[in-house]
C-alpha cells in the first residue's frame, strides 16, 4: 500500500510550537503489548499494524498542547534513502483516532498539561527495519528517537498473520526447538537453541538484510521490498549460506579442518555472533542452515518452523525418477541420482497475493546451497500447497522443490535398473515409498514430533497422488521391462546396534517361484552420509545359493567396529545392500536398508537448585562405548536465560574405553521461570551427542 499523509482533523495554531523537553518511548508498556518484551527494555521494538504510545514531556513554560490547537506532523523514516515513493518514509498529522491500514497518530494531553501521549499506528504493510521518529511543528523538527519495526503475526492486516495464539507462541516466540534427523525408521530429535531474543541477535538479523547483495546494489529498492515477507524470506534463503556473498554459513560435507564440525553446534546465537564479528562461519550442513534461518525469521517476526524430510531425492535429469544403475554382477554404476537419508529446510507462514489466496499459508524455503535460482544459491519460498498439488509454475522454485533436488524431493519414484551386456536396461526393483516419508516438525506446545507428510503429498498410491504425479511428470526416456515376480529379499537387523559394538545382520532370500532358482547372493555394507553419499565399504559377504520353491536362504554379515569404526561419519549411518543375480532368467532382486547406530546417552543433572543470579552447576556424564580411547573430549551447555546467551564448554581430555566421561559446569541463571538447558558432547571419534533438561529457575530470596 502506498503511504499517504493523514488528513488533519485539528486546526493548527500558527502562533508557536509546543516545546518538548524529552520523549519517553515507554518501552516496557509497548513491548508487553507487542510481544517483544523478551528482547529487553533497552530500546523500542514494535510490530507493524499495531499502535504504540510515546509520551512527550513538555518543557516548563511551554505552550500548552490542546487538541485542535496544536499542529503536529510526525515523520518516520527507514533505510539510507528514505522516500515516500518507496514507502520508506511517511508523514502524517494527528487525527481523532489511529487507522488500521496506514501510518496514523492521535494524541491526548495529561490533566496536568505537562505530558502528551501520542498513539502511533504503523501501516501493516510497512517495511520492517530500524526507523527514526521525529515531529515537525511548522518547520521546527524535533527528534523523538528510534524504534525497530517487525512483522506482526498478531495483526489481521499483516501478511504473516496467524489466527491461533498457541501457534504464534510456538512459531514466533519459542526459543527452543527440536530438529529431527536419522532415518525414517530411527527418527531422533536433537534439541536446538534458536535464541532469537538473545542480546544482540536482532541487530545481527538486520545486518544480514543490510549485507545482502540486493541492498548493496540498490538500497532503496531493497528496503522497500522489506514490506513483503516473501521477499525477505528469499533474501534470507540466499544469505544464510555464503555461496554468492558473505553470508552466514559455509557448507561442508567432507573435510572440516579450519572450522567447527556441524554436529557440534547446539544453538544459532554463537553462529550469528561469530558471523557478525568475522564473516562466514565454518561449517554448516542442512539442519544447521535451517535452524539458523528459523532463528532469523522468528526474530524478524515471520512465523517459522524447521522441517525434516526422510528420504530426499537428488534427481539430476528431472524425470521424477531416481535411477540406481547396476551392472549384471550387481555392482553399482556411478550415476548422478541419489537419495539423502534426510534433509532439513524451513517453512514460513505468509499470504501469497502474487499467486492467489489458495496458496496462502506455509511456504517452503531452503537455505542449504544445492542449486542456483535466478543465478543465486537460494530456494523458495514456494507454497506447500503448490508442492502437494504439483503446481510447478508457482514461484519460487516449485519445480526444484518438487522434482529437481535443488533442496529436496517428496514425490519421486525410486527405480533400480540393471544394464545388460546389450545395453538394455531392466528394472529389477522399485519403490515410490522410500522418498518423502515421515516429514516431521516439532509439535506445537510440546517436544513431540508432528508428522506433516499429508501437508506435502497425498497418500501413497491414492488417486490424487498419481494425478499430481502425472501432472508434473516429464517424459521418461528410459525403456524398462519388469522382472518376473517370485523372488523376495529382505534384510533383518540385530536388536542392539550401539556404536562401538560388534553385531550381525542377515539378508533373507525367499523363493516364491514354482521352481528352484540358483542365484549369486551378494551382501554389502558401506558407510554413508546423511546426504546419501557413499563412503568406504565396511563389510561384504557373498555366496552362490540354490533356493528350492517355497524355501529361503540366509546370508549373514558380521559388522565389527574394527571394520566400520574408521569408515562411518558423525551421522553414524551404514547402508546395507543385498542383491541376488540370476543371469539365466535375467532375474535381479534387491533389498536396501540404512541403519543408524545407537549413540550413548548424555545425562544432564543439576547439582542443586537453580536460583536467579546465583551460580549452580550442571553435571554431564557419558559412557564411552568404543573399544578405543576418545581424544579431545568436551562437554558444552547452552540455554536461554541460563548461560548469558553463550555456550560454556568444559574440556576434559581423553576418556579410556568403556569409561565414563564427566564434567561439572557452572552457570548463573539470569531469568526466572521455565528454561531449557542444552548439552553436547564432542570428541575425535564421537560427535553430535546431544541432550537437554528442563530447568525451573526460582526467584532469589536475597
Amino acid at each position: 500500500m502506498r503511504l499517504c499523509t493523514q488528513k488533519n482533523n485539528f486546526t493548527a495554531d500558527m502562533s508557536g510550537a509546543v516545546e518538548i523537553e524529552r520523549c519517553d518511548l515507554d518501552v516496557k508498556t509497548n513491548s508487553r503489548k507487542h510481544h517483544t518484551e523478551l528482547f529487553g527494555e533497552e530500546r523500542l521494538i514494535v510490530r507493524r499494524g499495531q499502535p504504540f504510545t510515546v509520551i512527550l514531556h513538555l518543557s516548563p513554560g511551554s505552550k500548552e498542547f490542546t487538541p485542535g490547537g496544536t499542529g503536529f506532523t510526525l515523520i518516520v523514516e527507514t533505510g539510507p534513502l528514505p522516500r515516500k515513493e518507496s514507502d520508506t518514509k511517511a508523514s502524517f498529522t494527528l487525527s481523532d483516532s489511529t487507522s488500521e491500514t496506514e501510518w496514523s497518530a492521535s494524541a491526548t494531553s495529561d490533566p496536568s498539561r505537562k505530558t502528551v501521549s501520542v498513539s502511533i499506528a504503523s501501516s501493516p504493510n510497512a517495511p520492517i527495519g530500524l526507523y527514526s521518529l521525529e515531529v515537525d511543528q511548522d518547520g521546527q523538527k524535533t527528534s523523538l528517537g528510534q524504534f525497530i519495526l517487525l512483522f506482526n503475526a498478531w495483526c489481521p492486516g499483516d501478511a504473516v498473520h496467524m489466527r491461533s495464539e498457541t501457534k504464534r507462541q510456538e512459531y514466533v516466540l519459542a526459543q527452543h526447538g527440536q530438529v529431527y534427523r536419522g532415518t525414517h525408521k530411527r527418527i531422533k530429535g536433537s534439541p536446538w537453541n534458536f535464541g532469537q531474543f538473545e542480546a544482540g541477535i536482532l541487530d545481527i538479523c538486520l545486518k544480514i538484510l543490510d549485507d545482502n547483495p540486493k541492498f548493496v546494489s540498490n538500497a532503496d529498492q531493497d528496503c522497500s521490498g522489506r514490506r513483503n515477507p516473501v521477499y525477505v524470506s528469499r533474501v534470507l534463503s540466499a544469505m544464510i549460506n555464503s555461496n554468492n556473498d558473505r553470508g552466514v554459513l559455509v557448507g561442508e560435507w567432507g573435510e572440516f579442518s579450519g572450522g567447527v564440525h556441524p554436529g557440534v553446534w547446539i544453538g544459532s546465537g554463537d553462529i550469528l555472533r561469530q558471523w557478525a564479528e568475522s564473516g562466514p562461519v565454518r561449517y554448516g550442513q542442512c539442519w544447521v542452515f535451517a535452524a539458523v534461518a528459523c532463528t532469523v525469521s522468528r526474530a524478524l517476526g515471520i512465523p517459522c518452523r524447521v522441517v525434516t524430510n526422510f528420504g530426499s531425492a537428488h534427481d539430476t535429469d528431472a524425470n521424477l525418477v531416481i535411477e540406481n544403475l547396476y551392472d549384471e554382477d550387481g555392482k553399482r554404476i556411478s550415476g548422478g541420482d541419489s537419495v539423502w537419508n534426510f534433509h532439513v529446510w524451513v517453512d514460513s507462514w505468509m499470504t501469497r497475493p502474487d499467486l492467489g489466496q489458495e496458496f496462502d499459508g506455509w511456504q517452503t524455503s531452503d537455505p542449504t546451497p544445492q542449486e542456483t535460482s535466478e543465478g543465486v544459491f537460494c530456494c523458495g519460498p514456494a507454497p506447500v500447497k503448490a508442492i502437494k498439488e504439483g503446481e510447478l509454475t508457482k514461484k519460487y522454485d516449485a519445480p526444484f522443490i518438487f522434482a529437481e533436488f535443488v533442496c529436496f524431493q517428496v514425490n519421486a519414484d525410486v527405480m533400480d535398473l540393471v544394464q545388460l551386456s546389450n545395453g538394455e536396461f531392466v528394472k529389477f526393483s522399485g519403490s515410490t515409498k522410500s522418498v518423502g516419508r515421515f516429514i516431521s516438525t516439532k509439535a506445537v506446545g510440546s517436544d513431540d514430533r508432528h508428522d506433516i507428510t499429508h501437508q506435502y503429498k497425498y497418500p501413497e498410491g491414492s488417486k490424487e497422488e498419481r494425478q499430481v504425479y502425472e501432472k508434473a511428470q516429464h517424459h521418461n526416456k528410459l525403456q524398462q521391462r519388469g522382472a518376473e515376480p517370485g523372488l523376495h529379499l529382505k534384510i533383518k537387523l540385530a536388536d542392539n546396534m550401539i556404536v562401538g559394538s560388534d553385531f550381525e545382520v542377515f539378508a533373507v532370500l525367499t523363493n516364491n517361484h514354482m521352481k528352484a532358482r540358483t542365484c549369486n547372493f551378494l551382501f554389502f555394507a558401506r558407510a554413508v552420509g546423511y546426504n546419501g553419499k557413499l563412503g568406504d565399504g565396511c563389510g561384504f559377504a557373498s555366496d552362490k545359493v540354490e533356493v528350492p520353491s517355497g524355501e529361503e536362504r540366509r546370508l549373514s554379515l558380521k559388522l565389527d567396529y574394527d571394520s566400520y569404526g574408521a569408515a562411518i561419519t558423525s551421522d553414524r549411518l551404514i547402508q546395507l545392500s543385498a542383491i541376488t543375480v540370476d543371469k539365466q532368467t535375467i532375474d535381479f532382486c534387491k533389498a536396501e536398508k540404512t541403519i543408524v547406530l545407537d549413540e550413548p546417552q548424555l545425562e544432564i543433572k543439576l547439582l542443586g537448585e537453580a536460583t536467579l543470579n546465583q551460580k549452580v552447576a550442571a553435571e554431564l556424564t557419558l559412557l564411552n562405548p568404543l573399544p578405543e580411547p576418545l581424544q579431545d573430549c568436551s562437554f558444552t551447555i547452552e540455554g536461554v536465560g541460563l548461560t548469558d546467551s553463550k555456550p560454556i564448554t568444559a574440556e576434559i581430555g581423553s576418556v579410556s574405553p568403556k569409561q565414563e566421561a564427566k564434567a561439572s559446569i557452572e552457570f548463573t541463571p539470569s531469568t526466572a521461570g521455565s528454561c531449557v538447558l542444552l548439552g553436547n558432547f564432542d570428541s575425535n571419534r564421537l560427535k553430535n551427542i546431544k541432550s537437554f533438561i528442563n530447568v525451573t529457575v526460582k526467584e532469589s530470596n536475597l
